[in-house]
């Protein structure tokens, strides 16, 4: 018998259509109902709570109860990231499951990945911070330089408040239109707050698209090239 993690257990977990539909919804950050969910699995509220018990068994998800009401999101960062890179492998190999359109050129611009910047720009992002020296990788981990915590600071990010959470501060993850890393972790959620904050962009509902202004792209490709 094999030891070790139990991969097929998770991939099974994963794997079912209506469960991948669950998952993915939440890829946007928020937090949504089960009857919220159901519809976006496509199966009945009943149907939708088996799947969602399983996932929350899996540990998967997070449940919390406000008012009346259950809400469900990631578990983690983790359970995103994997998320994200199988993403990347499916498109790679072809398995899309609809034509490509606009909502999907604008999804491989720019767009939420479960709560930092990911597509073309967040990888820009990634790439140029790498690039000015201010994310360095030693062994598997991603750290920010002492320029780097500089230049975030010039931003307004709160790094002392950031490195107080249990949340990494910095993690890589593989986009999977861009099939190369862009910056998740906490310093990846307070950079898209901030670009946020500064009406550079604003989030499309229901959808994971981060809209930028014509504006706020010339903004963050001047805080890009300044950095």
């Amino acid at each position: 018998m094999k030891e070790g993690p139990d991969i097929s257990h998770m991939a099974a977990l994963i794997g079912d259509p209506a469960r991948a539909n669950i998952l993915t919804a939440l890829m946007t950050g928020k937090a949504l109902t089960a009857s919220e969910l159901a519809v976006e699995a496509g199966v009945t509220r009943q149907t939708a709570s088996t799947h969602l018990g399983k996932l929350l068994k899996g540990r998967l998800l997070a449940e919390r109860k406000q008012g009346r009401h259950k809400y469900f999101s990631l578990a983690s960062d983790d359970v995103a990231k994997v998320l994200e890179g199988l993403m990347g492998l499916a498109a790679g190999a072809g398995h899309l499951r609809t034509r490509t359109g606009p909502r999907d050129a604008a999804l491989k611009k720019a767009r939420v990945c479960y709560n930092h910047l990911a597509g073309e720009m967040g990888t820009q992002l990634y790439d140029m911070l790498a690039a000015k020296g201010y994310l360095k990788a030693i062994g598997e981990n991603l750290h920010l330089t002492d320029p780097g915590s500089a230049a975030m600071r010039s931003f307004g990010i709160d790094l002392d408040g950031l490195s107080a959470a249990r949340t990494p501060l910095c993690r890589e993850c593989l986009d999977w239109s861009e099939r190369r890393s862009h910056l998740a972790g906490s310093l990846g959620r307070a950079i898209l707050a901030r670009i946020e904050a500064r009406d550079w962009a604003r989030r499309i509902p229901e959808t994971r698209v981060i809209a930028f202004s014509p504006r706020g792209e010339k903004a963050f490709q001047a805080w890009l090239t300044t950095l």
